[in-house]
C-alpha cells in the first residue's frame, strides 16, 4: 500500500513540476521513504505557493492556476462540497486512489 500511494504521490508530484525536473531515475515500484518524503514536500510547496491567500484553502480558481491536476478532480477532492480543499483533502484523495489502483 505505501509503495502504491508513494507511486502515485510521485506521479502527481511530476505532474505538477513545470520543467520536469522531477525526471524519475529508479524504477516505480523501488519507492523509498525519501523519495515518499521528497513527494510530499512537493506537494506541500506546491500547495503552499497555489494558495496565494495562505488560508490554507486552494479554490478552485487557485487550483486551476497552481496545480492543474487537483483542478481536474476538484469535485471529487471537495467532498463537503465547501467550494474549496485543503492539503489533508488532497492527500486523502490521493491515498484512496492509491488504494484502488
Amino acid at each position: 500500500m505505501k509503495n502504491a500511494l508513494a507511486i502515485f504521490i510521485l506521479s502527481i508530484a511530476a505532474s505538477f513540476a513545470s520543467t520536469g525536473a522531477m525526471a524519475q531515475t529508479e524504477p516505480q515500484s523501488a519507492a523509498s521513504p525519501q523519495r515518499m518524503e521528497h513527494a510530499m514536500q512537493q506537494l506541500q510547496a506546491r500547495f503552499a505557493a497555489a494558495n496565494t491567500t495562505h488560508d490554507g484553502k486552494l479554490t478552485r480558481a487557485q487550483a486551476a492556476q497552481g496545480m492543474p491536476r487537483v483542478a481536474q478532480n476538484f469535485d471529487q477532492i471537495d467532498t463537503q462540497k465547501a467550494g474549496y480543499i485543503t492539503l489533508p483533502q488532497i492527500e486523502q484523495f490521493m491515498q484512496q486512489r492509491a488504494a484502488s489502483h
